[in-house]
């Protein structure tokens, strides 16, 4: 066979080979591009990022890396394709955040934004209440600082891909460290993290009167159905006994939710019972942006339920640097999209640390931090109210109190009441990656 002949034949196959993967893996392009774009709108026009910055690191992941952004900064937005297929565009609006847009979506509709309160002195106070800036040193004889800055430095590697570590003790910074390219004002996106602003808002609304959490969930489209019998107590503890598949490894309710939905909690809402309330718990950003909307139903007017999460929780705690991103109907992404530096990140840990007094203020009932942090039913003791638990003993070398917020790539807020702590861990790897349970277990001892 000619050399010629033989090239033809190896380019044949090429091809082959590559319509086949296309078309395999054509369906997954859709979510594989809109991730991608998606991200990088964020990362750009959120958190301030550079987008060669965000290419390398944040997105440059199998099978995402092989997606092909253009980020036009004057229209800020961002246009995504793999190999010229399946062109995703996630545009940025002020005060929401990015979304990804559909086919036929009116870019030049106005919208309407959370009205953001931050007083004057907020910008001089030190963290943590109200502002962020630099606290006056204060030294703990029962430190020991030497031994904590050696394991937050160890928390530091190609390995580990952290970003940033934050370990507050009695209200005061005791260690703080950032990865290169970030530092105390660069916002760092939660993912999972931000259920737990979810479910706070609830119990602000029980604080206010406004419902009781255990009332059936007000969604009209349930009523003439088993579904009638579930509680607004149900969808936060994740028991409600609906449909759902969380998984980010292949096209699941989850990744359709996040990278194909203009309402993200009608996903949620649409499914059908797999089993009974209260008797099958199942982990789901579905029911945490379902519970989103529902929050929507208790405001007369939408820039009412927008305003309510900055004014009564967030701007109200000086996380001024957060902002919660919303999807195309309006509705905030309750189950992901929070956006926020590690120090203001670390107020919503202090917050529930003083059993939702700030400074004086009660957000929330003393109680809703027992409830919030309540094991739910046959999750083993590893889930709350959008709350993650040591009470089963998963990090077994630390407090069984031990409570968390918890986020993708490993992002943690550490609540340890006993021992006046809060630690916070950012980055961009978790599971085998970063040994929590490790690291809790050489930061305690370090406060005696």
């Amino acid at each position: 066979m000619s050399v010629k002949k033989s090239l033809k034949y190896i380019v044949l196959l090429l091809i082959l080979v590559l319509g086949y993967v296309v078309y395999s893996q054509y369906p997954r392009l859709n979510i594989l591009s809109g991730y991608s774009a998606k991200n990088m709108s964020s990362s750009v026009f959120v958190a301030g990022r550079d987008a060669d910055f965000t290419d390398e690191t944040d997105n440059n992941f199998a099978p995402v890396h092989i997606a092909d952004d253009e980020v036009n900064y004057d229209g800020k937005f961002v246009e995504t394709s793999v190999y010229g297929l399946m062109k995703r565009k996630a545009i940025y609006r002020e005060g929401l955040g990015s979304v990804l847009v559909t086919d036929g979506f009116d870019e030049s509709q106005t919208f309407l934004k959370p009205r953001r309160i931050r007083r004057m002195y907020d910008t001089i106070m030190s963290f943590p209440y109200y502002g962020s800036e630099d606290q006056v040193d204060t030294l703990f004889s029962n430190v020991n600082y030497k031994t904590l800055t050696e394991v937050v430095d160890n928390a530091f590697d190609s390995v580990k891909k952290t970003r940033a570590v934050l370990v507050i003790y009695k209200d005061q910074i005791i260690a703080e460290k950032y990865g290169e390219g970030f530092d105390k004002d660069s916002k760092i996106l939660g993912w999972s993290m931000t259920k737990s602003i979810t479910s706070t808002l609830y119990g602000v609304l029980q604080k206010q009167g406004k419902l009781d959490v255990n009332d059936k969930a007000p969604i009209a489209s349930w009523q003439n159905d088993d579904r009638s019998e579930i509680t607004i107590n149900n969808l936060l503890q994740m028991n409600s006994g609906l449909e759902w598949s969380e998984n980010y490894d292949k096209i699941s309710d989850a990744t359709k939710m996040l990278f194909l939905a203009e309402d993200m909690g009608k996903v949620q809402e649409n499914k059908k019972l797999s089993g009974k309330p209260n008797e099958l718990w199942n982990y789901s950003s579905g029911t945490t942006n379902l519970l989103s909307n529902i929050l929507r139903s208790y405001f007369d007017t939408h820039q009412a339920y927008l305003d309510f999460w900055y004014a009564e929780l967030i701007d109200k705690i000086g996380m001024h640097s957060m902002l919660v991103e919303t999807d195309l109907s309006g509705n905030y992404v309750g189950s992901s999209y929070g956006w926020a530096t590690p120090r203001d990140w670390a107020k919503l840990g202090l917050l529930y640390l003083h059993k939702g007094n700030w400074n004086g203020t009660q957000i929330f009932d003393e109680s809703w931090v027992e409830y919030a942090t309540a094991p739910t039913n046959t999750s083993d003791g590893r889930y709350g109210a959008q709350i993650w638990l040591n009470a089963g003993g998963y990090y077994p070398d630390a407090p069984r109190e031990l409570y968390s917020f918890n986020g993708y790539q490993g992002q943690r807020v550490f609540i340890i009441p006993s021992k006046d702590l809060v630690i916070v861990r950012m980055g961009l790897a978790g599971g085998d990656y970063f040994d929590f349970n490790n690291f809790l277990k050489e930061v305690i001892p370090t406060i005696n």
